[in-house]
C-alpha cells in the first residue's frame, strides 16, 4: 500500500514513493512554481525575526550595540 499525498502547488494525488523524484510535488513545473514562491518570499514562515529592525548602515556603526 502506497502513501498519496496532495501536491502542495495544484492538489493533484501524489504517490509518496522512492521513485517519484519530485515528491512532495507532482511534477518538475510545480516544484519550481513553490521554489519562486519561495524566493520571492511569497512564503514566509511565522513568528518574530531577529533582525527586522537592523538597517544595513546600522553593521558600520561602531555604536551600535
Amino acid at each position: 500500500m502506497t502513501t498519496t499525498v496532495k501536491c502542495p502547488h495544484c492538489s493533484k494525488p501524489v504517490e509518496w514513493k522512492s521513485e517519484n523524484k519530485y515528491r512532495p510535488f507532482c511534477c518538475e513545473r510545480c516544484k519550481m512554481i513553490d521554489l519562486g514562491a519561495w524566493a520571492a518570499e511569497e512564503h514566509k514562515i511565522p513568528g518574530a525575526s531577529q533582525y527586522d529592525d537592523l538597517m544595513s548602515e546600522s553593521l558600520d556603526d561602531p555604536n551600535y550595540k
